[in-house]
């Protein structure tokens, strides 16, 4: 009985000191698809989350998916996006009228382009801890040693401080630990064809890798509403109203967001 005892004090130091620094509150949001909410039991608000690419062409699919998050969490406050500048040379650059397309008001977005990775955290850190945002995203490329442990609990303790939530979307990077409360792996996925055979919802495979208040890793075909703001169940399952409307032939990757070559001549650093 006293060794049990001591292991069960083990395990709830252990759990203190994973804890320490990473500001817990109630405040929360969901996806708005049943089924993952009820998994998760919601997503902390005040914390960092991470967002994964599967693989490079899937950068698009992991910025629309954080993109989703960053809609149901920041509500009407304004948004502040840290852009790491490869990233932008391999994925293009952020387009006002694709992130209408994904239900986003361009006016209320503030976009920081950086060149270094410590830059792209110093950066978000500023704009966590002001207090003034209701959502930071941070599109990282590649691998870096600056995104440490110690580096991603100063965004988790920001974000807590500035009661903001933090989204860190690494592209051409393979998960590593880090002090985010939830980390997803994403990739496109086919949508479903919408009436007239219409091209359908953007639509992710969304993979659940870690969350550290103990749900278990698990996997969701998503789409995502823009008219209603919620993700939904996609894929073969997905429960519309039209059940038997048929897919695209050949299937369709949805994209994220509209990206042009006008775009790639746009150098505001401000939308709207």
């Amino acid at each position: 009985m006293r060794s049990r005892r001591k292991i069960e004090a083990l395990r709830q130091h252990l759990k203190t000191l994973e804890a320490a620094g990473h500001p817990v509150d109630d405040a929360r949001f969901d996806l708005g698809l049943e089924a993952a909410d009820r998994h998760l039991g919601g997503l902390a608000t005040h914390a960092l989350h991470e967002v994964y690419a599967a693989t490079t062409p899937d950068a698009t699919a992991a910025l629309g998916f954080a993109l989703g998050l960053v809609r149901r969490t920041a509500g009407d406050r304004p948004v502040v996006w840290g852009v790491q500048a490869m990233a932008e040379l391999e994925t293009g650059r952020i387009y006002g009228a694709g992130l209408r397309e994904l239900g986003l008001d361009p006016g209320r977005l503030v976009l920081v382009r950086v060149k270094e990775t410590k830059e792209l955290l110093a950066a978000g850190e500023e704009a966590l801890a002001g207090g003034a945002v209701g959502a930071v995203l941070l599109t990282a490329w590649g691998e870096s040693k600056v995104l440490s442990l110690t580096a991603t609990r100063r965004l988790s303790m920001a974000a807590g401080q500035g009661r903001a939530t933090a989204l860190l979307t690494r592209l051409a990077a393979q998960p590593q630990p880090s002090a985010a409360e939830t980390r997803w792996r994403i990739r496109g996925a086919l949508s479903r064809a919408l009436e007239a055979e219409a091209p359908g919802h953007p639509t992710y495979a969304v993979e659940l890798l870690r969350h550290r208040l103990g749900a278990q890793p698990r996997s969701w075909i998503m789409e995502w509403d823009r008219e209603r703001g919620v993700f939904e169940q996609g894929g073969q399952n997905a429960g519309h109203e039209q059940p038997q409307r048929p897919a695209l032939s050949g299937g369709l990757v949805s994209p994220a967001a509209d990206r042009s070559a006008e775009a790639r001549e746009e150098g505001l650093r401000r939308y709207g």
